[in-house]
């Protein structure tokens, strides 16, 4: 993700020790089960300075599946890190462990995703930086 500021999302629930390098590379929300959260807690005490905006974020989900437990998420998601929260807010989630099906576009849309392509382990969504709705 470069310069871009990104989000990844693990929804992957055996995820584990690859997170401690994929924190490297920018903020995560991963989904809290043992293995995924005993890696949290040692990246965060490798980077006890890292801020909701480059850290780790652990999220509960009793979703029945990948795809919902990331949508679930998506409102939170781009409350920390849309342009509310962030400046310059995020344009690029990164999906690990989910599928990109017609309803995560049809979703993502909502929050001005345009460009989408499948990854190796997932999917990657992309969008121009959101301006923030001017109130009136």
């Amino acid at each position: 993700m470069a310069s871009e500021y990104g989000v990844f999302v693990v929804v992957d629930r055996e995820y584990g020790e690859r997170l401690c390098e994929l924190a490297r590379q920018g903020a995560v929300w991963i989904i809290d089960t043992p293995v995924n959260r005993a890696a949290a807690v040692k990246v965060r005490a490798e980077r006890p300075n890292a801020s909701h905006l480059d850290g780790v974020t652990t999220f509960d989900s009793v979703a029945s599946s990948p795809e919902n437990s990331f949508l679930d998420q998506m409102g939170m998601i781009d409350l920390h890190h849309g342009p509310y929260s962030a400046d310059p807010p995020y344009t690029v989630l990164e999906i690990i462990g989910a599928s990109l099906t017609e309803r995560v576009k049809a979703e993502l849309g909502h929050y001005g995703f345009d460009r989408f392509c499948s990854t190796t382990t997932g999917f990657r969504a992309v969008r121009p930086v959101p301006l923030p709705e001017i109130v009136q």
